[in-house]
């Protein structure tokens, strides 16, 4: 069966470290490289195993390595683009010594030609939408945007089935932002370049648009945020600058679920430092510890309605003694002769968030699913999750994680990934797929907590936290004798299994987690914003809903 070890979220802290994606790149990429021949020996796991019989759970047509004509056809061309860019790399240091014009038509005949065999395998668009054949769109749902992003070597028809696998599995349609393959060589160029440089390619920019307008639009109480391989580093980097520029009620709708996650970081900072201090120092006063967050109501200037339109101003505070009416007891001032006066407006943005320490996390969730012995994952998450050292000072790298030990770890999405984790069920009669198997050895297996913390360290949140901090998980009590902060024992009273800690679980089949996010408020049976998007009145100096 195998085993899982489950590993807390990192807590963070105010440590800048060495190797950490703040570094110099040229150090970055140096030990990205050892690293990369550190974890050579799976680099077989990547396809393997290979295996589609009755003994595996499939996604027949699906999976990546099924029996098919169209799935031979990409591995065919990606087989001639291996050949063809491993030939080019070793051909680079004789260019020094050809003549320009052979070397410009060397470069010229090579990219013309890699152009067109990856134009073989992308489609014409970056964005694609799973069948509604496999989820149609549903009421119940109408809440929700799910979005994917794929890894490394994916084109037009990996990415569709990625897409239609998942809409099967959880019973959502999903939006899929292709990140487009240039071939498996170069995508792993474009990695370490992405990686070790922070740099936002046109899939990193795109995805960020795509993100940001679902999180602004207020229908969405969820964003779904799910990432694989090489679509772990452009979503965090999609993550990094989501969290520098946008508001933190539109932020906490965000969840992220990601498998085989080749990234060097990723971000979820405390939204309070009192929050970070009890998630290391006292767990189970987090839990039960209660921030608040009252935005006032702000008193502003506006231009009076005689400015005519057009008519550029700007507002400006009023000082205190102003707004009270001065000495004098005025209640409004006029400006210098030819300029607009005045007049005081009272905003109506005004809200209060309250909840547990526990959950004061910027993003709503975060989960990462891994493989020990997936190539990618080692060289990624893996490595950066579970750093050996367990101090405040191990790689950033938030997020709660799933570890699994088996002979059937492998890096493809639907192949390993999905058949693993989420297995699909037939119907009987048919044959045909109907969705998630409601029972699986993964999810059944019990969890193991990860031995790298340390009691006197706190690097990461303590068992408590994962199994109540987030809500909607479990039952009752935290089962007795679970390992916190590392102390790493089997239970004795009842079994904590992965299913119970696996939130991403709980969206199989057309399910939802019962929580709401602490931004969000039920209404009518529909979970949305605490408030709507407001907006100026220049005619009515005042605030007033979008609606």
């Amino acid at each position: 069966m195998g085993a899982t070890r489950f590993f807390g979220s990192q807590v963070g802290g105010q440590a800048v470290i060495n190797y950490a994606y703040t570094d110099l790149p040229s150090r970055l990429l140096m030990w990205d490289i050892y690293y990369f021949f550190y974890y050579a020996w799976a680099l077989p796991w990547i396809l393997m195993p290979i295996g589609t019989g009755d003994d595996w759970p499939n996604s027949g047509h699906l999976d990546e390595l099924a029996w098919t004509w169209q799935n031979a056809f990409c591995i065919v061309v990606h087989a001639v683009l291996v050949v063809l860019q491993m030939l080019f790399l070793l051909w680079l240091p004789f260019v020094v010594v050809l003549p320009i014009w052979t070397a410009a038509i060397g470069f010229a005949v090579f990219f013309t030609v890699n152009w067109a065999l990856c134009l073989l395998l992308n489609g014409p668009s970056i964005e694609y939408h799973s069948d509604p054949h496999y989820a149609p769109a549903l009421p119940e749902h109408a809440d929700e945007q799910w979005i994917f992003i794929n890894g490394v070597a994916v084109g037009d028809h990996w990415m569709r089935n990625n897409l239609n696998r998942l809409a099967l599995t959880f019973k959502r349609p999903v939006l899929g932002i292709h990140n487009r393959t240039s071939g498996i060589v170069f995508d792993v160029v474009e990695c370490l370049i992405q990686r070790n440089l922070s740099y936002a390619t046109s899939d990193v920019r795109l995805a960020y648009r795509i993100v940001k307008q679902k999180l602004y639009e207020p229908r969405f109480s969820r964003v779904i945020f799910i990432l694989h391989s090489q679509g772990g580093i452009v979503g965090g980097l999609v993550l990094d600058w989501l969290l520098q520029e946008l508001p933190q009620d539109l932020l906490s709708k965000l969840e992220v679920y990601t498998f085989g996650n080749a990234a060097n970081h990723f971000n979820n900072p405390h939204r309070h430092v009192i929050s970070q201090a009890l998630a290391q120092d006292d767990p189970l006063a987090a839990l039960t510890t209660t921030t608040t967050e009252i935005t006032q109501k702000t008193r502003t200037t506006s231009p009076i309605s005689s400015l005519a339109p057009g008519d550029s101003f700007q507002t400006r505070e009023l000082p205190e003694e102003d707004v009270k009416g001065g000495q004098n007891g005025s209640e409004s001032r006029s400006g210098l002769p030819g300029t607009p006066s005045l007049r005081e407006t009272t905003s109506s943005l005004s809200s209060t968030r309250t909840s547990s320490a526990a959950r004061d996390r910027a993003l709503g969730h975060v989960e990462h699913y891994a493989h020990t012995t997936d190539f990618v994952a080692l060289w990624g998450v893996l490595h950066f999750c579970t750093s050996q050292t367990a101090q405040r000072t191990i790689p950033r790298f938030i997020g709660r994680l799933f570890a699994r030990a088996s002979d059937r770890g492998g890096h493809q999405f639907c192949q390993h990934y999905l058949n693993g984790m989420f297995p699909l069920e037939r119907d009987p009669n048919t044959g045909r797929l109907v969705g998630c198997a409601e029972d699986n050895e993964f999810m059944e297996s019990e969890i193991l907590v990860g031995s790298e913390d340390t009691v006197g360290h706190h690097a990461r949140e303590a068992f408590e936290i994962s199994w109540l901090g987030s809500g909607g998980f479990g039952s009752g009590d935290v089962p007795a004798e679970v390992a916190v902060h590392g102390v790493s024992r089997r239970k004795s009273k009842g079994v904590v299994k992965v299913k119970e800690l696996s939130r991403l679980w709980m969206y199989r089949n057309g399910m939802s987690p019962p929580d709401v996010q602490p931004w969000l408020v039920i209404e009518k049976g529909v979970v949305r914003n605490t408030e709507k998007l407001p907006r100026y009145s220049r005619e009515e100096g005042t605030w007033a809903d979008m609606g």
